[in-house]
C-alpha cells in the first residue's frame, strides 16, 4: 500500500467513525511538516540528511530576517522535517521554543497539517477545546500567500494548520531555497 493509499484509508476510517458518533470531521490533507526543536539546527540537519537520505531544501535565520531562530528544511520522499534552534529570545515564538527545549529537550515541537480551509479547521478545533496559539493569518512574499494558524494540545505539541494552495516558495515566507552551492551568503550544510 502506498503512503497516499494508507492516508486515504486512515482518513476514510476516521470519517466513518466520526460520522457514526455525530461529529463533523475536518478534511485534512496530509502532514505538511514535522518541526523539531534542537540545540544546534545546522549540526542536526547534517546528521538527518546523512542518516535518512534527506536533502536540505530551505533555510531561515538572521540572514533572511529571522533574528530569533535558525531553521533548516529537509525533504525526502513525502517527508518534510524542519529543524529549528533558538539563537536569542526576543518575542513570544522564541520564548515558546526555548521553554520547550528547556523543559522537554530536543524533539517534536509542531506537527503541521495541510488543510484546505485554515479558518474552518481552526474554528472547528478551538470550538472543541484546542488552545489557540495563533489565529488564522496570511504570510506573503514574492512566491505567493500561505494561510496559517496554530493550536496547541496537551503535552506541549503544536499543530500549525497550513493552506499553501496559493504558494510556490521553498517552504514559507522568510525561507530561502538551498540545494546548490552556497551563494549570496546563504549557509550551506557542508
Amino acid at each position: 500500500m502506498t503512503d497516499t493509499a494508507a492516508e486515504l484509508a486512515i482518513t476514510s476510517a476516521y470519517a466513518e467513525e466520526a460520522c457514526s458518533i455525530g461529529v463533523d470531521p475536518v478534511t485534512a490533507g496530509r502532514t505538511d511538516a514535522i518541526v523539531l526543536v534542537v540545540a544546534d539546527a545546522r549540526r542536526a540537519a547534517r546528521r538527518y540528511a546523512a542518516a535518512l537520505g534527506l536533502r536540505c531544501t530551505a533555510y531561515a535565520g538572521p540572514e533572511t530576517g529571522e533574528p530569533e531562530t535558525v531553521s533548516y528544511v529537509l525533504r525526502g520522499a513525502g517527508t518534510r522535517f524542519v529543524l529549528t534552534s533558538v539563537l536569542q529570545v526576543i518575542g513570544e515564538r522564541g520564548r515558546r521554543i526555548a521553554t520547550h527545549l528547556a523543559e522537554q529537550g530536543e524533539g517534536v515541537l509542531d506537527l503541521s497539517v495541510a488543510v484546505p480551509d485554515v479558518h474552518y479547521a481552526y474554528d472547528y478545533a478551538v470550538d472543541r477545546g484546542a488552545a489557540s496559539l495563533a489565529e488564522p493569518y496570511e504570510a506573503t512574499d514574492r512566491y505567493g500567500t500561505v494561510v496559517l494558524a496554530t493550536i496547541a494540545i496537551p503535552g506541549g505539541t503544536w499543530h500549525t494548520l497550513v493552506d499553501r494552495s496559493g504558494y510556490a516558495g521553498p517552504y514559507l515566507p522568510g525561507y530561502v531555497a538551498l540545494g546548490g552551492p552556497p551563494t549570496g551568503g546563504r549557509p550551506a550544510l557542508g
